[in-house]
C-alpha cells in the first residue's frame, strides 16, 4: 500500500485495530498515543498497548500530552490518511485537515446514539438492545462526521463491558479492514448524522460508579454489567464501600410481596451463594463482590469466612 497512514489510539480496542493494519501490510508510517503514565501502588512507569505494539514492529511513536496545541510532529509524517481509534484526546482541526484523504474514526456504538468517550459502557447501563461499531469521517465536533460504514451487534443479558469491549474491538478491526479500499480508492459514501437523533455519552465518574437502589432492579442489573470489569459500582453499607461486581434479577414472581414496605436497598434474604437487596420494582441478588482490604470474589465464597451482612440491614 502506497498511502501513508498515521495511526492515533490508546485503549485495548485501538490495538486490534492497529494489528490489522500491520497484518494488512498498511504503511502506518507514525502512531500517535498518549503518554506513558505512572500507575499502581508501585508507581510503575506504562505504556499503552498501542505503543507497546508499535515499537514491536518498528513504528515511530508520538506521545504529545496535549494534542490541540502539540501536533507538529505528527503533521511532519505527512499521512495521506489518519485513523484514530479510541485516542483519548481532543484532535484539532490543524490535523483534520491536513490529510489527502481525510481523517478517520473507529468508534464503538451506532452514530449517532453514543457519541463520547463511554459509549460502550452507556449501551449497557442505559438498557440498549444492540450497539454497534462506526466508520467516520471526524469533525471538529466530537463524532459529529459522516458515517461510513456501520456494523450492528446485540446486547444480551450475559453481556458485561468488558465481553462487549472485546466483540466491539474485533467487530471494528474487521469493519475498517472492509471498508479501508473504498476509502482510498475515493468510492466510499458518506452519509450525515441524523442530528435528532443524537445521544451522548459522557466518560465515567467517580460518582456514577455510585449503585442507586431507588432505580428498578433492571437499572441496577445494567449498571453493574456495564461497569465490569473496571471500575466497577459500589454501594454504602453501614460506612463500608463495598464493590458491587456480578448478580442478576431475582426472577421468583412472589420476590416483593413481602418486602414492599421495606426501603430500598435492604437487604432482604442471605442464600448460600447471593445477597438479596431490594430495588424499586424487584430483588437483586448479588452474586460477586468485594470488601475493603479483600480482594473480588463469589458471595458463597465470601459468605464462608467473617460476614458483615445482614438481613434487615440496608444499602445506600
Amino acid at each position: 500500500m502506497s498511502e501513508k497512514i498515521v495511526f492515533m489510539g490508546t485503549a485495548s480496542f485501538s490495538k486490534k485495530v492497529l494489528q490489522m493494519l500491520i497484518d494488512e501490510h498498511y504503511d502506518v508510517v507514525g502512531v500517535v498515543t498518549q503518554p506513558d503514565r505512572y500507575v499502581g501502588r508501585k508507581h510503575v512507569l506504562h505504556m499503552s498497548d498501542v505503543k507497546e505494539l508499535a515499537l514491536a514492529h518498528n513504528i515511530p511513536v508520538v506521545q504529545p500530552e496535549r494534542i490541540r496545541s502539540d501536533y507538529a510532529d505528527v503533521l511532519a509524517l505527512e499521512p495521506d490518511l489518519i485513523i484514530t481509534a479510541a485516542y483519548g484526546q481532543i484532535v484539532p482541526n490543524a490535523i483534520l485537515q491536513a490529510p489527502r484523504l481525510g481523517c478517520i474514526n473507529v468508534h464503538a456504538s451506532l452514530l449517532p446514539r453514543h457519541r463520547g468517550g463511554a459509549p460502550v459502557q452507556r449501551a449497557i447501563i442505559e438498557g440498549d438492545h444492540k450497539t454497534g461499531v462506526t466508520i467516520m469521517y471526524m469533525a471538529e465536533k466530537m463524532d459529529a462526521g459522516d458515517i461510513i460504514s456501520q456494523a450492528a451487534t446485540q446486547i444480551t443479558d450475559e453481556d458485561t463491558l468488558g465481553s462487549l469491549y472485546d466483540r466491539l474491538a474485533y467487530m471494528g478491526a474487521k469493519l475498517l479492514k472492509e471498508t479501508l479500499p473504498s476509502i482510498m480508492n475515493g468510492t466510499n459514501t458518506r452519509l450525515p448524522q441524523n442530528p435528532e437523533l443524537v445521544t451522548f455519552s459522557p466518560i465515567i465518574k467517580r460518582e456514577d460508579e455510585h449503585l442507586d437502589w431507588n432505580t428498578s432492579v433492571r437499572d441496577v442489573f445494567n449498571k453493574v454489567r456495564g461497569l465490569n470489569p473496571a471500575p466497577g459500582c459500589f454501594s454504602d453499607y453501614e460506612g463500608t464501600k463495598v464493590k458491587i461486581w456480578e448478580g442478576h434479577i431475582h426472577n421468583c414472581e412472589n420476590a416483593m410481596s413481602h418486602h414492599g414496605d421495606q426501603p430500598n436497598g435492604t437487604i432482604v434474604k442471605i442464600f448460600k451463594d447471593a445477597i438479596g437487596v431490594k430495588a424499586n420494582d424487584g430483588i437483586y441478588l448479588i452474586t460477586s463482590l468485594q470488601v475493603p482490604g479483600k480482594k473480588r470474589m463469589a458471595v458463597k465464597d465470601y459468605l464462608n469466612g467473617k460476614n458483615i451482612f445482614e438481613v434487615g440491614h440496608c444499602f445506600k
